[in-house]
């Protein structure tokens, strides 16, 4: 997601644009599972194994028999101990975010917008979300910036502008958000609802998990809401300029 702040005379607008980075791996099936354990795949066989040297690792099965890859117009087969099953994912975004308000220099206010991003996998092992600013603070232009919102331990419910604060908060809705961003109705990373519009915290560089889920979802995929805030402060003293955060969205199989 790119924001740009455009700023002229005492006014704040904002449009972002949205960087969807979408990314397939490879996962597997599960079979048997237990409170500490997970079979991914079984194989009857009467010999091979690990084994490995200094400059080599080799896996092998002896005795299994139908194995190998097979395709028709409508399936692909991967039979055998040794052959990998394939996983799908995709990652798609209701599109650009438009800020809602413009934001006058002299007295502050709020300005919001969000996007939508829907993920579909048929990963028996679910899917990770996370978001990833690319600068630290995530808004800059030039030399002067728009600190990221400092929430602290755990996200804020209520997202806080003082009178000479001037920050950019998220907050993610949806049935898969992580707990961090669940709530009681006013306190955050505690019961499971999830309140419109609350539990904000700010971007990082390093990424940060926002939704999470571990099972298939194929086809009818899950959508998490990624609500942006802008806050300004009365007192804030922000430099006018072209203001503009880059961060990654990624989905990832489990």
């Amino acid at each position: 997601m790119v924001f740009r702040f455009f700023i002229q005379s005492i006014t704040y607008s904002g449009i972002a644009t949205v960087l969807v980075l979408a990314m397939l791996n490879i996962s597997f099936a599960q079979v048997r599972s237990s409170s500490n354990y997970q079979l991914q795949s079984d194989s009857i066989n009467i010999g091979g194994g690990f084994s490995s040297s200094t400059n080599y690792v080799q896996e092998s099965t002896v005795g299994e028999i139908a194995t190998g890859k097979s395709d028709s117009s409508s399936y692909s087969l991967r039979a055998g101990y040794q052959q990998m099953q394939e996983v799908f994912i995709s990652l798609a975004s209701t599109g650009n975010v438009v800020m809602d308000t413009d934001l006058p220099g002299l007295t502050g206010g709020v300005s919001n917008g969000s996007t939508t991003f829907t993920v579909i996998t048929d990963s028996p092992s679910g899917y990770q979300l996370t978001i990833e600013a690319e600068n630290s603070p995530a808004m800059q232009s030039g030399a002067n910036t728009i600190a990221d919102y400092n929430a602290g331990p755990e996200p804020d419910f209520s997202f806080i502008t003082g009178g000479t604060d001037a920050h950019l908060g998220f907050s993610p809705e949806g049935v898969d958000i992580v707990q961090a961003f669940r709530d009681d109705g006013g306190a955050c990373n505690t019961d499971t609802q999830d309140t419109a519009l609350a539990c904000w915290d700010g971007l990082s560089t390093t990424a940060a998990v926002i939704s999470e889920s571990t099972s298939s979802n194929h086809p009818d995929g899950a959508t998490t809401t990624v609500h942006f805030r802008v806050g300004i402060g009365s007192n804030a003293g922000v430099i006018t300029g072209l203001y503009t955060a880059t961060s990654t969205v990624t989905a990832l199989p489990l």
